[in-house]
């Protein structure tokens, strides 16, 4: 199937490619809301596959497991905060773009950020046939949810922790 930060880096490289396209120039304000559409919903599908598969097990198994846990929830909550104000405005208009740019620092943030800690600490500390599990784990969710992606419900971090093992 796959170890899950190799997924989690390919998802990755689709949100930046996917940014990039919105670049193209588009006349056509409904092909461009689409294309809107599609990334708003791979941010919080992926979002909220990490928040099932990947960071509970973090929490468990990284050495830096809560701190990053709680970065990450935090920068996860941020891009959806964009994603609602982008949603509050017309495609294309000028609140949207400003939206979309913040979706976009956010999320390019937080990637720098889970690549050089989270991923790298998981794959230290945990082995390939866990991360296997989880990668398998980690695509079902994303296969298996219609409904991940579309509630854009913010997390508290310290709850998550609590919650998941951590503290």
């Amino acid at each position: 199937m796959g170890d899950i930060t190799s997924l989690i880096l390919d998802d990755h490289d689709t949100m930046r490619r996917a940014f990039a396209e919105l670049d193209e120039p588009e006349p056509d304000l409904g092909a461009l809301a689409d294309r809107w559409a599609s990334l708003a919903q791979l941010l919080e599908v992926h979002a909220d596959a990490e928040e099932a598969v990947f960071y509970p097990r973090l929490l468990r198994r990284g050495a830096h497991g809560e701190e990053e846990t709680t970065d990450a929830i935090s920068d996860h909550n941020k891009i959806r905060e964009a994603i609602r104000a982008a949603g509050a405005e017309a495609a294309g208009s000028d609140g949207w773009w400003h939206a979309v740019h913040d979706a976009r620092k956010e999320n390019s943030d937080h990637m720098a950020e889970e690549e050089r800690g989270a991923l790298a600490d998981f794959r230290q500390h945990a082995d390939p046939s866990v991360r296997d599990e989880l990668g398998e784990a980690f695509l079902a969710f994303k296969r298996d949810r219609p409904d991940a992606g579309s509630a854009l419900v913010d997390k508290d971090p310290d709850r998550y922790i609590a919650e998941h093992g951590g503290g």
